[in-house]
């Protein structure tokens, strides 16, 4: 799988989210912002986006994913503290 098939499978399955997505094969780093994720735990975000890839984790097509989700404040919030 490439960068762009994660992406456009997580667009299609959950809705009013940015994805940022690297590497390849199938080890992907998955960076998510979106409103879906404002007063979810840390825990029930990341089930979200691996819900949304379930499939394609059972069937061995993404081994390893790494996922950072924000919602957009804290996206926003994480860049200026960068910035500063």
């Amino acid at each position: 799988m490439h960068p762009s098939d994660v992406k456009a499978l997580l667009e299609s399955r959950i809705d009013d989210c940015e994805f940022y997505i690297q590497g390849e094969g199938c080890d992907f780093q998955v960076t998510a912002v979106g409103e879906a994720f404002d007063g979810l735990s840390r825990v029930k975000r990341q089930q979200l986006v691996y819900g949304a890839l379930s499939d394609e984790i059972a069937s061995g097509a993404l081994h390893a994913i790494t996922i950072r989700t924000y919602t957009p404040q804290q996206w926003q919030d994480a860049a200026e503290s960068k910035g500063a």
